[in-house]
């Protein structure tokens, strides 16, 4: 079954009414029902896409229009500028679902463009494939492949399970309470990932990485901003070019460095090995006290030295040795800077 919405039957539709914001009524809203939905796509080039799962298997598409910068419209002239100068599709055919917006002219209208946005209702069984050049992104209850990318906005993703992969350029992104694949990247912004498990790679050009409650393989990188972590199990590999690092309640193998800052590291359970590397700050270790661990720390000097069950040697520039019999190996190279060691 397919059903194909051009502009012209969309301007005939009684159930219209004229989009003042997201927050208001759509343009258009049109059922989908008994189409059997597995896949998203949807395009647009200057509005933010919404893609939300349920279990009821029905699936529903909003549309909203809005002139550029959001100000407010009347119902005849986002009619009459639709009409002119823009193509809005959608159509569902083989399991597909396709939503569709862009200029005719492949031009910027400024002031006299529009923003169309899309809000897609969807089983939760449904991979997608979206994209806008110049707005925000929000997924949330979806299992699959999930790809998306923006040029201009923030990337939204809550309760994903699968593939996911996400893209901006100019937005931050949050992802929360998803699982198994996640890639997310932005060159402009900061990241923030709360409750999330897996494969999980973060990475942000321009800003800051705040990770809460991870568990598995995480990759987190960024150039230009701050780390930040808690409770964190499984293997983290994380670093910055550009800030401090901040890690507690770790129960996990790490490998962290910083080339412009301190950094901070508390276990809960050191995992199978622990490496950092700060250029020009300091570094302060907080170690389980019970546990049994190699030690190779070095720095300009070692401060707050307390040594229980120790057998190796230290000096007031480096340790080696172990602790408890030993155990994974913990090694720490603070430069010109000093490690302060301590055990919880």
């Amino acid at each position: 079954m397919k059903l194909n919405l051009i502009v012209a039957a969309l301007i005939g539709q009684s159930c219209l009414v004229s989009a003042q914001s997201l927050k208001q009524e759509p343009f258009l809203t049109k059922t989908l029902s008994g189409l059997g939905i597995r896949e998203v796509f949807v395009n647009t080039s200057g509005g933010s896409i919404t893609v939300s799962g349920g279990t009821d298997g029905q699936a529903r598409v909003e549309v909203y229009v809005n002139g550029n910068n959001g100000q407010p419209l009347s119902k005849e002239e986002v009619k009459k500028r639709l009409e002119e100068s823009y193509f809005l599709e959608v159509e569902a055919h083989d399991g597909e679902l396709h939503a569709t917006a862009k200029n005719k002219r492949m031009i910027n209208w400024g002031n006299n463009g529009l923003s169309i946005s899309f809000k897609v209702y969807v089983p939760e069984k449904v991979a997608t494939n979206l994209n806008t050049s110049g707005g925000s992104i929000h997924l949330d209850h979806l299992t699959g492949t999930e790809r998306f990318t923006t040029s201009g906005g923030s990337l939204h993703a809550d309760h994903l399970t699968g593939d996911i992969k996400g893209r901006t350029s100019g937005g931050s992104i949050q992802i929360a309470d998803s699982r198994n694949n996640i890639d997310m990247e932005t060159s402009g912004g900061s990241v923030t990932a709360e409750n999330c498990s897996g494969t999980i790679r973060l990475e942000t050009s321009g800003g800051s990485l705040t990770m809460n409650n991870l568990k598995g393989a995480v990759s987190a990188h960024t150039s230009g901003g701050s780390v930040h972590g808690d409770n964190i199990a499984g293997e983290l590999i994380t670093g910055t070019s550009g800030g401090s690092i901040n890690l507690s309640n770790l129960s996990c193998a790490l490998d962290a460095s910083t080339s412009a800052g301190s950094l901070h590291a508390a276990f809960k359970e050191v995992g199978k090995y622990v490496k950092l590397d700060v250029s020009a700050g300091h570094i302060d270790l907080s170690l389980p006290a019970k546990q049994g661990l190699d030690l190779d720390l070095r720095g300009n000097r070692m401060s707050d030295l307390t040594l229980n069950n120790f057998s190796g040697e230290h000096s007031r520039d480096a340790v080696r040795g172990k602790v408890n019999g030993g155990g994974p190996l913990v090694r720490a190279d603070a430069g010109s800077g000093r490690v302060s060691l301590s055990f919880n």
